[in-house]
């Protein structure tokens, strides 16, 4: 068995994330990394001691789930909760963010965003060149 590159290990985290999600509409998961350490990680759910989108079913505006919070700002909730820097860090995604994930990213200071698959918002690619943000496509499955 072949041994996977440090950002396919850390996209497969991102991954195993994401089946922690409480949205039935699409799991995401993330993972924030600096110096190959883990620093947080998260997952698409509803607010904290809330009941769950997969109990009492989504709360839907304009077609988007408005109940859950994202997983890359649960991400940088959780790293915010704990007083861990995420300055200069990664962050691996299952999903492209959203625009709103997006803007809370580029202001936490993150130089580098991963994605699994792209979802969405093309505004991101514009706006990640402009703030010197590198945004890759690394795909959800292990290329040869």
């Amino acid at each position: 068995m072949a041994r996977v590159s440090w950002d396919r290990y850390f996209m497969n985290l991102a991954v195993e994330a994401a089946t922690r999600s409480t949205c039935p509409r699409k799991a995401v998961g993330a993972v924030i990394v600096r110096d190959r350490a883990i620093l947080a990680t998260g997952y698409n759910g509803s607010l904290r001691g809330l009941e769950h989108c997969t109990d009492i079913g989504c709360l839907m505006e304009n077609e988007h789930c408005v109940r859950t919070v994202h997983a890359e700002a649960n991400a940088i909730l959780q790293a915010a909760r704990h007083g861990v820097g995420i300055d200069g860090a990664d962050i691996y995604v299952t999903a492209s963010p959203c625009w709103s994930c997006f803007k809370l990213i580029a202001n936490s200071g993150i130089r580098r965003i991963l994605y699994g698959e792209f979802y969405r918002d093309e505004r991101i690619h514009d706006f990640a060149e402009q703030a010197g943000i590198e945004l890759a496509f690394l795909g959800l499955e292990e290329k040869s």
